[in-house]
């Protein structure tokens, strides 16, 4: 039986935005063609004082939309730009989404229909990893990108093409909450200038709400296709997923996100030992060649796949690339808090005497 319109739950998608003048007006006009009722839907896009022209974009994009409503975010960072989107927001459910992506058709209303057939605080989908740009390069970054040896288990990550049933999780892509989670567990944690999204739904967990993914729904991430510009984004992500344990008091990342960490730290601890004792070389040797066992062996499945041997070359750089800058910039993270922790900086921060300290 098709339900009422007036009866439909009214929808807010917070898209967070900062200098994204090339993508927004993208991702704006798949939310536009959504096929849920314009009358029980906003889009609120919370602008983190853009300097590139993106301005301009989103003023002629809320000419067209009139459901889109653009709010400013002095603070530039996305926790806040959630916060901000949540505090404005009408809707029964409240979805984030990234300017940096695109989404299908029936998005929302997928969201909608799981979210009263099972009553999950948190409905998600899959991130579908799309290139930026044409090329070699940037076709093995998103793959990379969702291959259980890029990335570990992430189900919103890699989950297949015959993976269509959904299934209790952790965390999705992205993620349309009831309103109420957020009377509930509180607002984002803007601390937090990545992963708050996970965070967020630990918090959820904890509370004994329950988040649904669902393959169907399937978020389009337009990754970055440059290998440094890739690196240097690898490397911040490694040193945020450190960082959260100055500013959490829960765990807000998974184990896997430390194994690169345990990597680089062998490799490196491996060196060092190997200065005053031979046997170091041998657990150098064991560690870098069982990487690159396992580094050739996924990178030769990807080759075969494909049905390109371009693959068996590339895709090993950028293994690499991804796992060294993660590792390195953990590292860089782990450097960090042992600093703020010695100059006890933790408890003032904290407590409110200091902005951020590190």
């Amino acid at each position: 039986m098709e339900i009422p319109v007036d009866d439909l739950p009214f929808v807010s998608v917070i898209v967070p935005c900062r200098n994204e003048k090339g993508f927004v007006a993208a991702c704006l006009d798949s939310l536009a063609a959504n096929d849920y009722p314009k009358t029980r839907m906003e889009i609120l896009v919370v602008d983190g004082m853009s300097e590139d022209g993106t301005r301009e974009v989103l003023a002629e994009c809320a000419r067209r939309f009139p459901f889109v409503k653009i709010l400013d975010n002095p603070k530039k960072v996305t926790p806040a730009a959630f916060n901000i989107g949540v505090r404005n927001a009408r809707g029964d459910l409240i979805m984030i989404m990234s300017s940096h992506a695109t989404c299908g058709a029936d998005t929302i209303s997928q969201c909608v229909t799981h979210s009263r057939q099972s009553g999950a605080e948190n409905v998600g989908g899959i991130w579908k990893i799309k290139p930026g740009d044409r090329g070699l390069i940037a076709s093995c970054i998103c793959t990379a990108l969702s291959h259980r040896f890029g990335v570990g288990g992430a189900a919103y990550r890699t989950l297949g093409k015959r993976d269509r049933e959904p299934r209790w999780v952790d965390t999705a892509a992205y993620g349309c909450y009831r309103k109420e989670v957020f009377s509930k567990i509180g607002l984002f944690n803007e601390k937090l200038v990545r992963g708050q999204d996970i965070e967020l739904n630990l918090r959820l967990k904890r509370a004994g709400g329950r988040t649904l993914l669902v393959p169907s729904i399937v978020i389009n991430y337009y990754a970055r296709t440059d290998l440094g510009a890739f690196w240097m984004h690898q490397f911040k992500n490694g040193v945020w997923a450190i960082l959260p344990f100055l500013y959490s008091p829960i765990m807000p990342v998974r184990w896997r996100h430390l194994v690169p960490l345990a990597f680089v730290l062998g490799l490196l601890g491996s060196v060092v030992v190997a200065t005053v004792h031979p046997a170091g070389l041998w657990v150098l040797a064991g560690i870098a060649g069982t990487y690159a066992i396992g580094n050739v062996t996924a990178s030769l499945q990807v080759s075969l796949r494909e049905k390109d041997i371009r693959y068996l070359v590339a895709m090993p750089v950028v293994f690499a690339s991804l796992h060294v800058a993660y590792g390195v910039g953990s590292l860089w993270g782990l450097v960090k808090v042992f600093v703020c922790t010695v100059f006890k900086s933790r408890r003032a921060y904290q407590q409110g005497e200091v902005k951020r300290p590190c």
